[in-house]
């Protein structure tokens, strides 16, 4: 069975030659540890039915609560730790004692940039049973993956402060847009098009930034004209959040840049029921380097420990890392009983309108793996 996101040749393990695959989990902060607690018991069932499924995961107490104890999120050697790895499943990070850029910039961000992890991927789909704020949902549901660049942008790390703590005070942040980024994700979305014929479209803001939009359309054109298979086009970033909105099925895959990709992916979550639904992949296409996958939720320290937190958006990502690391059959049938749940059962989880625990909805899933 082919996965969705991943070719039928896709070999992207650091370690190809070792086996069982061996996944490295960070639970993080908040909810964090509750979802991937979740996923994990969903992994671990599926390699009880099936022995071949051979995987190991080793936890990695990496958070703000690290922080606090150490003075940085990991420790010195923490990426070449994660080298020898197949996969990183996530969960959160995100700790309100903390400024906001912390555990982001002594986390997740050096991974994706160390890694080199340049393609996320967020799909956007519509499972029935699950309210949504459109009036009208398109007739053959929803269905968007946003195929967003992960390494550059604004969330390079680049620029600095003029004038600190004085009246003249001044912020730069630089964007960066390099060819090779670009190029990179931008064929990743054609290839990924052309094998589920759907369209593709770029999302951009050249009339305004005139430097690095206009690098980017040049590519997307560029690179779309060794794909003339696959229908193509271009729109503006703040339109394509209006057409989103009120014209969702103009999209199948969406290719944006960095900080374009993080917002349009939250709105499109917004349509199909919220962020507990909302799961990634960040990956680098040329393989050699682990798969990073997550839930995007973040930590929601509101309800930290009270046992009710969606876990289903850190399943999905557990399923995408399925696919990713060769186990396509049970990436799907993952998304099959997420599917099955959310429109038969009366297992629902809190912030979709239901009363389940966070447990009672891993114990559902797990119980329609075992049919």
């Amino acid at each position: 069975m082919a996965s969705v996101y991943w070719p039928a040749n896709w070999n992207p393990a650091a370690n190809p030659g070792t086996r069982p695959r061996r996944i490295a989990v960070i639970p993080g902060d908040g909810i964090g540890p509750e979802v991937v607690n979740g996923g994990r018991q969903v992994i671990q069932h599926i390699m009880q039915i099936d022995p071949t499924v051979q995987l190991t995961m080793d936890e990695f107490p990496w958070s703000s609560a690290y922080f606090r104890a150490h003075g940085r999120m990991m420790p010195p050697d923490g990426l070449d730790i994660l080298r020898d790895y197949d996969a990183i499943y996530f969960g959160a990070v995100g700790d309100p004692a903390l400024p906001p850029d912390v555990p982001v910039w002594g986390l997740i961000l050096p991974i994706r940039q160390a890694l080199q992890l340049s393609v996320n991927l967020r799909p956007i789909r519509y499972f029935p049973g699950v309210r949504s704020v459109l009036k009208e949902l398109p007739a053959d549901g929803l269905d968007i993956i946003i195929v967003r660049e992960n390494t550059e942008g604004e969330y390079a790390g680049q620029g600095g402060w003029l004038f600190p703590k004085t009246p003249r005070e001044v912020a730069l942040q630089v964007a960066v847009y390099s060819r090779p980024a670009i190029e990179q994700v931008v064929r990743y979305a054609f290839e990924l098009a052309r094998r589920l014929h759907k369209r593709c479209t770029s999302i951009s803001k050249a009339n305004a930034l005139n430097y690095a939009g206009r690098l980017w359309d040049t590519v997307f054109e560029e690179i779309g004209r060794d794909y003339p298979d696959v229908k193509r086009e271009t729109v503006l970033v703040d339109a394509a959040a209006l057409y989103l909105v009120m014209q969702p099925q103009r999209f199948e895959i969406m290719v944006t840049p960095n900080l374009f990709g993080d917002i349009l992916s939250d709105l499109g979550a917004g349509l199909v029921g919220g962020l507990g639904l909302a799961a990634s992949a960040n990956f680098n296409p040329a393989g050699g380097v682990p798969g990073f996958f997550e839930p995007v939720h973040g930590s929601a320290p509101d309800i930290a420990g009270r046992g009710i937190a969606n876990p289903l958006a850190a399943i999905w990502a557990a399923a995408m890392m399925l696919g990713y690391l060769g186990y396509n059959a049970w990436e799907e049938k993952i998304v099959q009983a997420m599917a099955t749940l959310l429109a038969e059962s009366d297992v629902k989880p809190v912030d979709l309108g239901g009363h389940a625990s966070t447990q009672d909805v891993v114990d559902a899933l797990i119980a329609l793996l075992s049919r």
